[in-house]
């Protein structure tokens, strides 16, 4: 009778993990890291993996782009021509993913840009194609003027997808919801709204400069110089 509580315990392990196996899949859909500057992308998962697509963006608009299949967990991308093998890591950690590179998937980066970290579910409505969505619906309530609809619609947006918005594309968020703000005569509120740019809507370009790399410089000074105008109004 001894010999048989191994097995007993050794098939008991082989259900728990089987029935465990399922949940150590991610969900398809949409992973972003804080402030957006990557995205994770996985289709639904097969008996021959799960497809993804992954792209950030670093320093100086340096990207990277790389798809491949993860399988438990792990994801091997050949690197043509590179003596370099890529392996990625994909972890849950609750709803979110970790995700860790060898030194060989640099291959598919710029100079400065990587692809390690947390990626996170985003929020209900934070994903990209909604936000896009989110903004053709501000920019159609604007146009007609209906403000306070325009406004509806933007607050939300930029209240519940913070964590996730890329850092530009938020301040335009705040830029455009001000406007808003503003057309629908509340210019306290359009202060508010615009009061995280103030500090460096005050500042020279040049200073702007110095304290950016080119491509974030420049990006960053379209956003200023539309809030420098846009806290005038508010005024």
């Amino acid at each position: 009778m001894m010999k048989v509580f191994p097995l007993l315990l050794a098939a008991l392990a082989a259900s728990s993990l089987s029935l465990a196996a399922p949940s150590a899949t991610p969900p398809a859909g949409e992973y972003l890291t804080e402030q957006g500057w990557g995205v994770l992308t996985l289709k639904p998962a097969s008996a021959s993996g799960q497809p993804f697509s992954l792209s950030t963006v670093g320093s100086n608009a340096h990207v990277c782009q790389i798809e491949g299949v993860i399988r438990q967990g792990h994801a091997q991308v050949p690197t043509e021509g590179s003596d370099e093998r890529c392996e990625m890591d994909f972890v849950r950690q609750g709803h979110d993913i970790a995700l860790s590179s060898t030194p060989g998937c640099r291959y598919f980066c710029g100079m400065r840009a990587g692809l390690d970290g947390l990626y996170l579910r985003p929020a209900p409505g934070c994903d990209t194609a909604s936000v896009r969505q989110q903004r053709k619906l501000f920019k159609q309530h604007y146009d007609q003027k209906d403000y306070a609809g325009a406004v509806n619609i933007l607050a939300p947006v930029l209240a519940r997808c913070q964590k996730t918005l890329d850092w530009l594309g938020a301040h335009w968020l705040r830029n455009d919801l001000a406007l808003a703000q503003l057309r629908l005569g509340d210019a306290a509120a359009c202060r508010a709204t615009l009061q995280p740019l103030a500090a460096d809507a005050a500042r020279r370009d040049e200073a702007i400069r110095d304290s950016y790399p080119p491509a974030e410089a420049e990006g960053y000074l379209g956003v200023l110089r539309a809030a420098r105008t846009n806290l005038k109004l508010c005024r």
